[in-house]
Order: C-alpha cells, then sequence, then structure tokens
C-alpha cells in the first residue's frame, strides 16, 4: 500500500498536482485548462488502482491509456453517466490528501466542452455561466413579443378561436418564426458534434464506426445503460443508497420530449401530406401523441429537478447548477404550456397560453445546442468512439473489458 501510495503521489506531481479551481482556456490554446488537468491527475490515480474498472465505459477505457492529454479527457468527460458509483466506492475521495472525486472533476470537464465546441463558442460561454437566467429570460422575451404582436392584431382575445390556433397565428407565420431557430439549433448542434468528434477521434483511433458499433451504442444510449451505477442496482443520490429514481425520471423526460417531437411531426404530415387541417380531435394521433408526451415531460423533468435539489453536494458540480437548472425548467415549461394550452384552447384565454408556450418552446431551441441538450449528444458520439475503440486492439493489454 505504500509503494502504490509513492507511485501516486508521484502520478499526481507529474500531472500538475490538484488546481483548486477551473479556468477557461485560452481559444485556439493547446494547454490544458485547470480542469482538464485535475482530470488526468485522477486518471492515473484510478488507472494505478483500478478499484473501479468494471464499473461503466469510462474505466474500460482509461485502462487503453497511460497517459491523458485533452482530447482524451473530452471523450472521457462525456463517457461519464455521473452515477456516483466511483466516488462511493473510491478509497481515495476526500478527505483523503488524493482528494479524488472523479464524477465532480469529469462533471466540470464535460461542462467545459459544451462551450469550447459550441458555434458561436460566445453563446455557448453565456450559458454556461447563467443557464436559468438566460433561458427564463428568453422563455419570457419570447412571450412577451408574441403577446404584443397578438394584442396589436387586436385578438388577444380571441374567444371565438374554437380551438383553432391558426386564427392567432396563420400556418405559414408560424413556420416563418420557428423553422430559422429550428434550423438554427440543429445546424450549431451538428457543428459542435463534428467538431467534437473530430477532436477525439485520434485519441481514440481513426477508425469510422461499423453497423455493429453503431447499433451497440445507440442501444447503450437509448437504455441508459451506464446510469446503473456499475453494478445495475442504480445511482446514488443523496446517500450511499441505490436508488432506479435517476434513471426513470430521465426515461421519461427522454421519451416525453421524443413523443412531443413526433406529434408536431405527425401533424405536419397530416397538414402537408394528407391535406387534414388542425385543429384536430382529443383522439387523432398529434393530440394523443403530444399529451401522453406532455405528461412523461412534465413528470420526468419535475422528478429530475427534485432528485438534484437532494443530491449529494459531492456528485455535483457547483458551476453547472444554473446550465442544469435552465435545461430542465426550458423543458417543464415546454410541457407544462402545453399541456395548459390543451386544457384552455376552446376559452378565451387560449391566444394567452399559445404565447406562453410558444415562447417556452422558441427559448428552449435556442439554447439547445449550449448547454444539456448538446450533453447529450456529445455523449452519443463518446459512447459511438468507445464502441470503435473497444474493437481495436488494445496495445497496452491492460484492457478491463
Amino acid at each position: 500500500m505504500q509503494q502504490f501510495e509513492a507511485l501516486t503521489r508521484e502520478a499526481q506531481s507529474l500531472a500538475g498536482g490538484a488546481p483548486s479551481a477551473a479556468h477557461a482556456r485560452p481559444p485556439g490554446s493547446d494547454t490544458m485548462s485547470a480542469a482538464e488537468s485535475e482530470v488526468a491527475r485522477e486518471m492515473i490515480i484510478c488507472n494505478a488502482c483500478r478499484y473501479c474498472e468494471g464499473f461503466c465505459a469510462v474505466f474500460p477505457a482509461m485502462t487503453r491509456r497511460l497517459e491523458f492529454g485533452r482530447a482524451d479527457v473530452h471523450y472521457l468527460a462525456n463517457l461519464c453517466h455521473n452515477c456516483g458509483a466511483c466516488l462511493h466506492a473510491c478509497q481515495y475521495a476526500p478527505p483523503h490528501e488524493f482528494a479524488v472525486n472523479l464524477p465532480r472533476a469529469l462533471a466540470r470537464v464535460r461542462g467545459e466542452t459544451y462551450s469550447h465546441y459550441a458555434w458561436p463558442a460566445s453563446f455557448g460561454a453565456l450559458y454556461q455561466r447563467n443557464g436559468l437566467i438566460v433561458a427564463l429570460a428568453l422563455a419570457g422575451a419570447f412571450t412577451l413579443f408574441l403577446l404584443l404582436a397578438v394584442a396589436m392584431h387586436g385578438s388577444l382575445w380571441a374567444g371565438d378561436a374554437r380551438g383553432d390556433f391558426y386564427r392567432i397565428f396563420p400556418h405559414g407565420l408560424m413556420v416563418s418564426m420557428f423553422l430559422p431557430v429550428f434550423g438554427w439549433a440543429l445546424v450549431a448542434l451538428c457543428i459542435g458534434a463534428l467538431r467534437f468528434v473530430s477532436d477525439v477521434k485520434p485519441a481514440t483511433g481513426k477508425v469510422g464506426a461499423g453497423g455493429a458499433a453503431t447499433a451497440e451504442a445507440l442501444h447503450d444510449a437509448f437504455k441508459l445503460r451506464y446510469l446503473d451505477g456499475g453494478h445495475g442496482e442504480g445511482c446514488h443520490n443523496e446517500d450511499d443508497a441505490w436508488t432506479r429514481d435517476r434513471k426513470r425520471f430521465h426515461h421519461l423526460t427522454f421519451y416525453g420530449f421524443m413523443l412531443c417531437l413526433a406529434a408536431t411531426s405527425v401533424a405536419t404530415v397530416m397538414h402537408y401530406g394528407l391535406n387534414i387541417p388542425a385543429p384536430y380531435g382529443w383522439a387523432s394521433p398529434p393530440k394523443l401523441l403530444g399529451i401522453t408526451g406532455g405528461v412523461m415531460l412534465v413528470w420526468g423533468t419535475a422528478g429530475l429537478w427534485r432528485l438534484r435539489a437532494r443530491r449529494h453536494p459531492e456528485h455535483l458540480e457547483p458551476s453547472q447548477r444554473g446550465m442544469d437548472q435552465g435545461f430542465i425548467a426550458l423543458l417543464f415549461l415546454t410541457g407544462a404550456t402545453g399541456l395548459a394550452l390543451m386544457l384552455v384552447r376552446t376559452t378565451q384565454w387560449m391566444p394567452i397560453a399559445l404565447c406562453i408556450h410558444l415562447g417556452a418552446v422558441l427559448a428552449f431551441f435556442l439554447t439547445m445546442p449550449y448547454g444539456k441538450f448538446a450533453h447529450g449528444v456529445y455523449r452519443v458520439a463518446a459512447m459511438l468512439r468507445y464502441s470503435v475503440e473497444k474493437r481495436q486492439p488494445n496495445k497496452l493489454g491492460l484492457s478491463g473489458e
């Protein structure tokens, strides 16, 4: 044990010690930030210990490396699902002098990657620093703009709209508002993902992803495989006890969002392809998909907010609090205002509810590439690179896979 600790102290010294605070890396610089250097330090210690080798994809990927450069750190950070298992199992966690807290260290770097790969980068940095404020301010600004537009048109209290949203906002106008914002979000997400993949690809092997690797990565991503805490029993939350709640609420949030997206897609096909314009009845596919998805989205995001508030502080990176809360808040508002709109659709409150809902949706689309939604895209990309990498020979012969 004394020999191991001497080796890890030497590794800690080689990695530059334990930085006390993260700082941003200058654009275009190859110098590792304090957060990235801290992950490299802790990974060298973990690589010597190997107690958590079977917990998740991070540790088998770790065993293929003796050194951890910036691309390696970005890759491992986005493989981590922050289940907390390795922290609770670690004999070198605080208050030990090595102060190994891998979930927090990786979370800090993940936050840096959202702004580092974001396009434009300044948007990512702004959202990372003030996520909740930016999210609510955007939703409020869009809502106010729409309310003023409807009021000037004279249809703010349109009691005779009879549930027809297009009497408030004509279909063409609604498309012209949402298509540029949604298109911007997709372009920014794609640019960020391509930047991430091109950065980590040299570190994980330049071989392209085959069908088997792609299928495995998507299967693991959609099942949230690594939110099982490494033992299949769930994640840690406020204490050492296992819970599956975090995985359940993630599933509700993700699949609720996908159902809402499916409702919009089906309505588009019905409108343009089948010449069946809105409004649609309660038993129609868009309504059934949208209501089910909205309920799941509200339930899932409320659960995630509650779990985050109760989670052990050692699991969390304080600087990401606003960004996490902003993302959850916008998803909750999108689902909740959509359900409220369904309830008041035939009343004089419908125009106001419609403006609030559209404001939340516009704000969500605009912030999609710069926060936790981008985290999902980068994580799938990292899992795909892991599926590719583990199919290649391990030159170190140290794999724990």
